[in-house]
């Protein structure tokens, strides 16, 4: 075989990939520090803003203090605490206490990363699905993908669901405060069903998943919820799902992960009552790739490439929308299935929010 000479590199290109790299190999192994430390309630131990010893953490955690100080190491290296060298103790600051110990807040982190960190233990499967082109299913990923897109998305349904989503559906509101029937389709561990019903105690939810261990999780989360009296979950596909004329159907950060999102959308539209809303929260996406290359999309993408688009592949149709499909191709979908009105009601940097009407 003839030799292939060597590429002529920029070295100076060379040098800021390799860096951006050590950047991300530095973000994943720390990830899996979050997690422990998440696990573990260390974060949760610091709280106070008190600096500690490694010694005084151990303590309050039953942990063992040597583990525990290279812990404190790291997330010093990571500026996730501060560390002072004259005292030798470590101190969780306010902010970053907020974000990592109170999960029912807008932006509690670990479960972003608990979530990426099931794609890196799905890394086998994901390439046998890629070879053999058929897909991966929902169910066929590891348990912690279910537990992280729960504490991954809640934060962002609790800071916008019943405040700002909800309240851009013209006369929906006032539905639910009167009381309305609301399906809440791949409600997944029921996190947005919940706060639903939380807030809208006239109005009888139920939420549809065909992950039949999520509909478990969910029923149980309800109950704790206290509102198990309005708030119920059923296992059922998106195509096939029962129940009485609804005035809201929701799909919440889920219909892309459908093989046959049309035909999902036509099932509600069929379920919907004349003057109904069909809700769709879907992945923040402009239409054009290009648009889309910016660190929003990094996540997405990523997302998408191991979970959404296998996942959709499994199913029949297996259309393959992915996380990033834009409002106009949303806007293609809802038609084939339908609805004459479509209307993008609001957005934030991690969602659009789409009204669909017959």
């Amino acid at each position: 075989m003839t030799e292939q000479p060597a590429p002529e590199l920029d070295s100076a290109k060379l040098d800021e990939f390799i860096e951006r790299f050590l950047t991300d190999l530095g973000a994943a192994a720390h990830a899996a520090t979050v997690l422990v430390g998440d696990a573990l309630g260390l974060y949760r131990a610091m709280a106070d803003g008190q600096p500690v010893t490694p010694a005084t953490l151990a303590e309050r955690t039953g942990t063992d203090q040597r583990c525990v100080e290279e812990w404190l190491r790291a997330q010093a290296a990571s500026r996730y605490v501060e560390y002072d060298p004259a005292t030798e103790r470590f101190r969780l600051p306010p902010e970053q206490a907020f974000a990592l110990t109170n999960e029912h807040n807008p932006v509690f982190a670990p479960g972003g990363l608990q979530l990426a960190a099931s794609m890196i233990k799905d890394v086998e499967k994901v390439v046998t699905a890629y070879r053999a082109g058929n897909g991966l299913p929902w169910h066929d990923h590891h348990p912690d993908l279910f537990v992280g897109v729960e504490r991954f998305f809640r934060p962002n349904y609790i800071g916008n669901l019943c405040d700002n989503w909800l309240p851009a559906l013209d006369g929906v509101v006032d539905k639910l405060a009167a009381g309305a029937h609301v399906a809440d389709v791949g409600c997944g561990h029921g996190a947005s069903t919940i706060l639903m019903a939380q807030r809208y105690p006239a109005s009888h939810f139920v939420g549809f998943d065909n992950h039949a261990p999520s509909v478990t999780a969910a029923t149980a989360a309800a109950a704790r919820a206290g509102v198990a009296d309005r708030c119920r979950f059923e296992v059922a596909a998106a195509s096939d799902f029962p129940g009485p004329e609804f005035d809201l159907v929701a799909y919440f950060d889920c219909l892309h992960d459908m093989g046959d999102p049309v035909g999902a959308l036509r099932h509600a539209r069929r379920r919907l009552k004349p003057d109904g809303t069909v809700l769709l929260v879907e992945p923040a996406a402009a239409d054009r790739l290009e648009d889309n290359l910016n660190p929003i999309g990094r996540v997405f993408y990523s997302g998408s490439s191991m979970i959404c688009t296998p996942n959709s592949l499994s199913q029949e149709v297996g259309l393959a929308l992915g996380a990033q499909a834009g409002p106009e191709r949303l806007r293609q979908i809802a038609t084939q299935a339908g609805f004459s009105r479509f209307e993008l009601a609001a957005e934030t940097p991690f969602n659009l929010v789409i009204a669909a009407r017959p």
